[in-house]
């Protein structure tokens, strides 16, 4: 498994009418940052960019960086309605209570 790649894909739907992507690790979720428009940028914009860009020079964890990335898209508005997070007591998904 790639050292970037996140346990879980993380679920979005980033706009209605459009299908559900699945990003699979910090590249992607750099991707959907770097496309975040500039004046709907916030802390949990910036944790989850700092986060994301940090685990690509191994300076935090790609978990962390998935949750935070989880965090700002929970936020946005961007996750999508079906996504399941990873339990931190096992490794079994469960739903994402909305």
């Amino acid at each position: 498994m790639d050292r970037l790649q996140f346990e879980v894909p993380v679920r979005i739907a980033p706009a209605p009418g459009l299908p559900v992507e699945e990003i699979y690790g910090v590249e992607q979720a750099l991707d959907i940052l770097q496309d975040w428009p500039v004046r709907r940028r916030g802390p949990l914009y910036q944790k989850a960019f700092n986060a994301c860009f940090g685990a690509t020079v191994d300076v935090v964890k790609t978990e962390e960086a998935c949750r935070a990335f989880m965090a700002f898209c929970r936020a946005s508005g961007l996750m999508a309605r079906d996504m399941m997070t990873p339990s931190r007591r096992s490794s079994e998904a469960r739903p994402l209570q909305a």
